[in-house]
């Protein structure tokens, strides 16, 4: 089994009535409901995914997923989390295998994406980056709306703030992928002190 799939011999919690479509997390055991992003963090990130969504189809890299809750196995147990947008490679998942029908997806994503707002304090953001690095993943995306920046994170210590005069890139994770931060928010006119993340 490779090393970033979760075991699905592990317990999960017993499914959602599927009436109940809130968004949550599970964490140490709890479940948590996710904090609602703002009309405009939800474009940047559906933006963004688009983009990857058709590099990696191109290329024949894997699936992007927005909203997907994963399974990751950390030493204090099982957690649950959701970032706004991931990208799971097939050397994790392979293209042949079935997507599950259930929550939660037990396989750790290769990239982590999260928009940053008013209801998702700096502090939780710090917590999940820990939590998605130790438990596999290989890179992740913070988008700070309000700022038009994009802090990635190679690992909790290494990480490097890009302004719209950068290009972001998939380094090692998705190689030959690159776009400009400004495309991210082309389409937003607004100026920075009107903008309500």
């Amino acid at each position: 089994m490779n090393q970033a799939t979760v075991s699905e011999s592990v317990t999960p919690l017993a499914p959602l009535a599927d009436s109940d479509d809130s968004l949550y997390e599970v964490v140490n055991g709890q479940r948590v409901e996710k904090p609602f992003m703002s009309i405009y963090g939800i474009r940047l990130t559906f933006v963004l995914a688009t983009y990857l969504e058709a590099f990696v189809k191109a290329h024949q890299l894997g699936r992007v997923v927005i909203e997907a809750i994963f399974a990751l196995p950390l030493p204090r147990g099982l957690q649950q989390r959701r970032p706004d947008a991931a990208f799971v490679s097939y050397q994790r998942w392979a293209k042949n295998r079935p997507l599950p029908h259930t929550d939660p997806w037990h396989v750790v994503p290769d990239l982590a994406i999260e928009a940053v707002s008013k209801s998702n304090p700096a502090e939780e953001i710090i917590d999940k980056i820990q939590e998605y690095f130790e438990a596999g993943v290989q890179l992740v995306w913070v988008v700070y709306p309000r700022q038009r920046l994009v802090y990635v994170y190679e690992s909790p210590e290494r990480v490097q703030v890009l302004t719209q005069a950068h290009e972001l890139d998939g380094r090692t994770t998705l190689p030959g992928f690159k776009l400009s931060i400004a495309a991210i928010f082309e389409d937003d006119d607004e100026t920075p002190a009107s903008r309500n993340p």
